[in-house]
């Protein structure tokens, strides 16, 4: 039997043994019993993120960007306009996914690594008076870059829009607090910092924003507006649920509270990405971002000044140590990325980085 290989990705990740055990059993989707499941989960994810008071959660089907689509086509009306905040890939797809379902749309860019400008979202607001909604990734992934949501989330409220937050990579380990952040809607997955298995998405959105969505999706699968009035008729998805992957995500939730919520979470996190950087740092390779840009979510690196280097082969030679990397995202800068996140501790990333330094001093590249 092969081993298992540590996923230093930002999803699919690492998951506990608790957390693979719970998929052994086989769920009815119409079934009692899972329809409670479900419920519970939705009402943790609320919990979560302080959201209980005003905001409801809808489980979907499908990965993140399914979710991500989903809450722009539902809460961004056929006639409003969407501002998108772009900073790396993630922000682009969101940008691509408004323009594709045939959104008005505007987008404010800044390069990889730069932070959003939250005077230049008022400003952008107030010389558009069309805009809508802003939508905005909370840590974008293509780097590890957290941007300033409360602050954005206070101008886009000061200007009397509504604000979508994509917060993938970021749900469960990094602050996001709807009782005090006026935010229209979260959106988040079963596979990042909960540390569940992929296939589930889910957006907590504002209970107001969401009843009065009926009829702005394009889409059948896609409607949340939809998918919640459902939910709350019957208790039942609409159509199949991913049913081992809301048990997954049940019992990694579990363990996230034993644990003891996100500020422990965050804490191990942040942990695992000091002892990767300390490590790395001592052997000459580069972070990309600022210290106080980074999140501790998954690191870019420079890689290595070599002409021969790369990365499928660096990939490979880590593969067989054990360690799954991810490639970088960048177009202009080689990169490579390293996950902090999944069911691994600090003492994980030290091996991982001992085996990156032995890797590129073997390979000739360090």
């Amino acid at each position: 039997m092969l081993l298992p290989h540590v996923l230093l990705t930002p999803g699919p990740l690492t998951t506990s043994l608790a957390t693979r055990t719970a998929m052994l059993k086989d769920w009815g989707s119409w079934d009692g019993d899972f329809n409670a499941l479900t419920a519970s989960v939705c009402a943790d994810l609320l919990a979560i993120a302080n959201g209980q008071a005003t905001h409801c959660c809808i489980p979907l089907q499908g990965s993140g960007t399914f979710a991500v689509e989903a809450a722009i086509g539902t809460l961004v009306p056929k006639q409003g306009k969407l501002l998108v905040l772009a900073n790396g890939a993630y922000g682009e797809r969101m940008a691509n996914i408004a323009k594709v379902m045939g959104r008005e749309l505007s987008v404010l860019c800044w390069a990889d690594g730069v932070p959003v400008d939250v005077a230049a979202v008022a400003a952008a607001l107030q010389a558009d008076a069309a805009i809508t909604h802003v939508g905005v990734i909370h840590c974008e992934t293509a780097t590890g870059l957290l941007n300033p949501l409360a602050q954005i989330a206070a101008v886009v409220a000061a200007a009397g829009r509504e604000l979508i937050v994509d917060a993938m990579s970021s749900f469960g380990a990094l602050d996001i607090d709807l009782a005090t952040m006026p935010i229209c809607a979260v959106i988040a997955a079963s596979g990042k910092c909960l540390e569940g298995v992929p296939g589930m998405g889910f957006v907590i959105a504002k209970k107001s924003a969401i009843e009065n969505a009926s009829g702005n999706s394009a889409s059948l699968a896609l409607d949340l507006a939809d998918q919640y009035a459902y939910l709350q008729r019957t208790g039942q998805w609409r159509f199949t649920p991913p049913t081992h992957v809301v048990a997954a995500l049940r019992a990694a939730i579990d363990q996230y509270q034993l644990e003891g919520g996100r500020a422990v979470r965050l804490a191990r996190y942040q942990a695992n990405a000091n002892a990767l950087i300390d490590a790395l740092s001592r052997a000459g390779l580069q972070l990309f971002l600022a210290p106080e840009l980074q999140a501790p979510i998954i690191l870019t690196f420079h890689a290595p000044a070599h002409a021969d280097y790369r990365f499928i082969t660096f990939y490979n030679a880590m593969r067989e140590r054990g360690f799954v990397l991810y490639p970088g995202k960048l177009t202009a800068v080689e990169t490579f990325r390293v996950g902090c996140i999944g069911a691994i501790d600090a003492a994980t990333l030290q091996q991982a980085a001992h085996a990156i330094v032995d890797v590129l001093i073997e390979l000739g590249w360090l």
